[in-house]
This record gives C-alpha cells, sequence and structure tokens, in this order.
C-alpha cells in the first residue's frame, strides 16, 4: 500500500494515504468565480507524481517542468521484506536516478535490503517493480511492469478513460492483452505471440505497399521476373565454370605470345622483300629483250663501193668493230641472266622460309587458342566469382520475393495455430475466467441492480488477438462507459491482489466520474469501500467537493475516507504544488 506522498518544496501539500478507501478532495473557494477550475488543483497531478516516482519515463512529464525539475519528490510504501516500508525518491533533474531506502537492489542476490540510501538507475528500479510488486523473474515477453501499473493508475494525459481494455490511446490490441492476461491469471506468454503475429503483418503490409514502387524492382523484384533472370545467371556460371575446368595453362606464355608476333613480323618483311624483286625481275627480263645484235648490213654496199678508196685494212677494221659490239651484247645479256637467276632463287627461297614461318606460326596460334597464361586463368576466376555473387544476390532476392507473396498464407496459418492453442488454453482456465467474470457481473449489478443492466466479461480467442470485452447494457453513454471502467479495474485489482500478480492498490483520478449518475457515484463508492475492507486492498481516488456532496445527499458516508490535505482551486496555495505554474 501507498503511505505518504511529499517533497523537499515546503509548498507541497504532502497527502498521507490509509488502507481502504482514501478520498481526496478539490474544494472551490469562497472567492472562486465561474472561470475558476479545480483542474489545476492537483488531482490529476497526484497520479502523475505517483507513476513518476513508480518509474514512469521522463520525456515530457509533468514533473520534468523547469517550475518543478529541482524538487525531490518522496513516496514511502510498503514493500516485501521491508517491516519499515519503502521510501522511493525521484527529481525531475536527474531523471534517470532513483534513490532507494532501504537498498532493495542487494535483494537480487539474496540478501535482505540493506537500511540506508541507495542509489539505482530508473531501468534498475522498474525491473524491482517488476519483480517485487507484480511477481515477474525471468523472461516474460509482453508483459511489463509500468502496462501493468498504468491499468492499475490510469492517466489522463495517456488518454487511459477512454477505453477499458487500454491504457493509452495508441496501444495495440495485442499489446494491451498481453497484459491483462497476466493479470487474469491467463497464458500471457501465449497471448504475447499475437504481438509476434502483428509486427509481421505490419511489415507484410508495409513491404506489399512497396510494390507499386518503380523502385522496389530494383530491391526485391517479382518472383517471375527473378526466376528467368536467375536461370540465365546459372547458364552463365556454368558456362565459365566449364571454361575454367577445361583451361590449361601453357608453359612460357609470352614467350609464345612473343614468338608469335615476331613470326608475324618476319612474314610481313619476306613479302616486302618480294615485291622488291619481283619489281627488278620484271625490269631485268625487259632489258634482257630489249638488248639485240647492232644493224651493220647497209654498210656493205658502201664498203663495196669506196673499197678502192678505203682499202684492205679498212676492211679489217670493220670486222674488228663487228665483233667488239657482238662481244658486248653477248657479255651484257650473259650478265643479266645472271641477275635474273638469282633473284628467281631468292623469291624460291623466301617462298619457302614463308612456309616455314607459316607453319611455325599456326602450331604456336594453336598453343596459344587451346591454353593461356596463368593471369587468363585468373581473370576468368575472378569473372566466375562476380557471376557467382550476382546469382546468389538474385537467389536472395528470390527467396524474399518468394517470402513476401506466401507470407500471408503463412500468417493466417500461424493465427489459426494459435487462436486454437489460446481457444484451448481458455478451456483449460475456466477457474480463471469464471472468477473475473462472475466479479465483473457482481461489480456491475451493485451499480445498476440485477434488473436495469447486466454487466458480462467476455474473454475469447480471436484470430488477431486474445479478445477482453467488459460490456454492462446500456445505451453507450459516456457515464456507464466509466463505470464499465470502474468495475473492470476493480477486478483487475482484486484478481491480481489475490493471487500474488500484483501489488495491494487502485488510483483512480476524479475524470472517471465525469457524466456518471449520482446513484452510480454513490454506489461506487460505496462498493469500492466494501471491496477495499474485504481484500485488503487501498483504492485511492480524487474527487470534485460538489460530486462529493451528491453522493453524501444519497446517504455515503465519506468521513472515515477523507484524507488531507483538501486541494482547492485557490490560487496562489490551494493546489497540490502549494503555487501555480
Amino acid at each position: 500500500m501507498l503511505r505518504r506522498l511529499s517533497a523537499d518544496d515546503a509548498r507541497f501539500r504532502t497527502v498521507t494515504f490509509s488502507p481502504g478507501l482514501n478520498l481526496v478532495v478539490a474544494d472551490t473557494t469562497a472567492d472562486s468565480t465561474l472561470t475558476d477550475s479545480r483542474n489545476s488543483s492537483g488531482k490529476s497531478s497526484l497520479v502523475e507524481i505517483l507513476h513518476f516516482l513508480l518509474g514512469a519515463q521522463a520525456s515530457k512529464h509533468l514533473a520534468t517542468r523547469p517550475a518543478l525539475r529541482n524538487i525531490m519528490f518522496s513516496l514511502e510504501l510498503d514493500w516485501p521484506h521491508c517491516p519499515d516500508g519503502l521510501t522511493v525518491k525521484r527529481q525531475g533533474a536527474r531523471p534517470t536516478v532513483v534513490n532507494l531506502d532501504p537498498d532493495i537492489s542487494v535483494a537480487a542476490s539474496g540478501r535482505l535490503p540493506v537500511p540506508g540510501q541507495g542509489a539505482v538507475h530508473l531501468s534498475e528500479w522498474q525491473e524491482l517493480i517488476e519483480r517485487d510488486l507484480f511477481g515477474l523473474r525471468g523472461p516474460h515477453p509482453g508483459v511489463s511492469g509500468r502496462t501493468l501499473l498504468s491499468f492499475l493508475m490510469r492517466r489522463v494525459s495517456a488518454h487511459g478513460f477512454n477505453e477499458a481494455v487500454r491504457t493509452h490511446r495508441q496501444q495495440s490490441e495485442p499489446d494491451a492483452t498481453t497484459n491483462l492476461a497476466y493479470l487474469l491469471g491467463l497464458d500471457s506468454r501465449l497471448a504475447s505471440e499475437y504481438r509476434i503475429l502483428a509486427a509481421k503483418e505490419a511489415t507484410r503490409r508495409q513491404l506489399r505497399k512497396a510494390v507499386n514502387d518503380p523502385a522496389w524492382g530494383q530491391i526485391v523484384g517479382s518472383t517471375a521476373d527473378l526466376r528467368g533472370q536467375i536461370v540465365l545467371a546459372e547458364a552463365e556460371v556454368a558456362r565459365l565454370t566449364e571454361r575454367i575446368g577445361d583451361f590449361q595453362i601453357v608453359p612460357a606464355y609470352e614467350e609464345h605470345r612473343a614468338r608469335a608476333d615476331e613470326i608475324d613480323r618476319l612474314i610481313k618483311r619476306l613479302g616486302e622483300q618480294d615485291v622488291i624483286d619481283v619489281r627488278n625481275l620484271d625490269e631485268l627480263e625487259r632489258a634482257v629483250n630489249e638488248t639485240a645484235d647492232t644493224e651493220v648490213a647497209y654498210l656493205e654496199p658502201v664498203y663495196e663501193e669506196l673499197g678502192i678508196l678505203l682499202g684492205e685494212q679498212v676492211r679489217k677494221r670493220f670486222d674488228q668493230v663487228e665483233n667488239f659490239h657482238a662481244s658486248i651484247v653477248r657479255n651484257r645479256r650473259r650478265y643479266l641472266e645472271d641477275e635474273i637467276t638469282e633473284l628467281r632463287g631468292r623469291l624460291a627461297q623466301r617462298k619457302q622460309e614463308r612456309a616455314a614461318l607459316g607453319e611455325e606460326l599456326t602450331e604456336v596460334l594453336r598453343t596459344l587458342q587451346e591454353g593461356g597464361a596463368l593471369q587468363a586463368l585468373t581473370g576468368l576466376q575472378q569473372i566466375l566469382a562476380r557471376e557467382m555473387a550476382a546469382l546468389e544476390a538474385l537467389r536472395s532476392r528470390y527467396a524474399s520475393a518468394q517470402a513476401l507473396e506466401s507470407s500471408s498464407r503463412k500468417i493466417a496459418a500461424e493465427r489459426a495455430r494459435l487462436q486454437q492453442e489460446m481457444a484451448v488454453d481458455l478451456e483449460d482456465r475456466q477457474l480463471q475466467t469464471a472468477e473475473a467474470t462472475l466479479l465483473f457481473a457482481e461489480y456491475a449489478q451493485r451499480l445498476y441492480g440485477q434488473d436495469r443492466r447486466r454487466g458480462y466479461l467476455a474473454i475469447d480467442a480471436a484470430s488477431n488477438s486474445l479478445t477482453v470485452i467488459p460490456r454492462i447494457d446500456s445505451d453507450e453513454s459516456r457515464g456507464i462507459g466509466n463505470m464499465v471502467i470502474f468495475c473492470f479495474d476493480l477486478m483487475l485489482a482484486v484478481l491480481a491482489k489475490r493471487h500474488r500478480r500484483g501489488p495491494d492498490f487502485l488510483v483512480h483520478d476524479s475524470h472517471l466520474f465525469d457524466g456518471v449518475d449520482d446513484r452510480q457515484l454513490t454506489a461506487a463508492l460505496n462498493l469500492a469501500a466494501e471491496v477495499a475492507d474485504a481484500e485488503g486492498l487501498q483504492y485511492i481516488v480524487t474527487l470534485n467537493s460538489d460530486d462529493l456532496a451528491k453522493a453524501q445527499l444519497r446517504g455515503f458516508e465519506a468521513g472515515p475516507y477523507l484524507r488531507e490535505p483538501r486541494l482547492t482551486d485557490a490560487y496562489e496555495n490551494g493546489g497540490l504544488f502549494g503555487f501555480r505554474f
């Protein structure tokens, strides 16, 4: 139970709690005007500060505001193995540090709490709350001490009074019902599996939306397109693998390639020389054909007519000239024929050389074609590695696309399996569900009578989550909806206390009674007082004085349950904090 809420600021209005029903009332003062509001008196702030001291995250919390952040708030409460209770202190300026007196953190090692103040991190304090207030030890997926506390201390700032089975507006049904399952004594681990399926379904929906994105094909793609790409990639990998398997490394590959280049140059050079020699041969043959004996026949008549004058001596000289000229012609022809013979010999020799070089080049090229150098093989292996990596990437994308396309069927199958298992578990836990159902129905009956409005609690295994539906037959008015939350929370607190699955306190803000009929308000306060006494429970509720007056007119005895201080809407010092900010 909670004992005392205080602060190191003298202006703060210390609140002391007792077992059973506790009423923290906000009055209007004599000076109040129509524009004054008790919304600033601190009723909701009391719940917020209790949450802050019991491990709430500091982000945007009331206690971290500039006017409050340097105030050290303190809560004294009952705690297991602490006969004198536990004192918790926390400050908005250092929200991650929680001071505990005694130091209960050592209890995790099997030792009793150590007297004296011990500072722990906020996360460790949250774990201690789960361990000692809710009995959570070991893995408990989906069950959070902070969420469980939010069912027992609903916050207006989180819209905790909008719906009975949720503690804040954005809370998913699987998350809420997992924690409710624990408080109700059901299989919370099984209920938590719905959370995993919900996450998978959310991911699948996001991926399905992305299918229409032009960039999607570059990231994953469709199975049909990827299947064709995989076939082509596999064929390329097979071709490269076969080529590498048949590859032969040629010894002295570079020398063979250099010899092939040299032979090619030699063949070209021989061809160039042949062109020159063929041209020279043509000229020599033409010169031979043009070389002939000098025509001297025309001189004969002349010599005969001039014989007397020239005489025999001249005649001899003519014969010598003729013979000399014939000798020169013969010598020239013989020289040209020798040159021609030599040229033809060189041409024939080069032809043989070209033939031999051609055969050698053919052999070298065949060797190079059938094999290659080591670096060529390494290059092929690198290409194969890249192609294999690309193939594996395609296969991975194909698996992702296939998984996405089949995920809907898998999720549906998992939902059907989980729904069946949850249904079987609910059958096995009929005692727990019956106890919760009867309590809720009893509390609703106490508020509305047996014949007017019937209350019931439906607990079922649905396809998307465990469903917990508390209802009171009504016209869906806000007041009746709030009374559904009242009966539901009171039932949860009683069951948690009875079976040691939660603490022995329940806290409600005055917003719970907005729009509630006077009769139901009176019945609720009487029921809360009675149940708190019978179950050893502490029920803390903040009320406006005019609502309390309406209940008192209908016979509710408020005196024993009123707690100090009485908050007011006085501007300077009437609220919980003793000042306005």
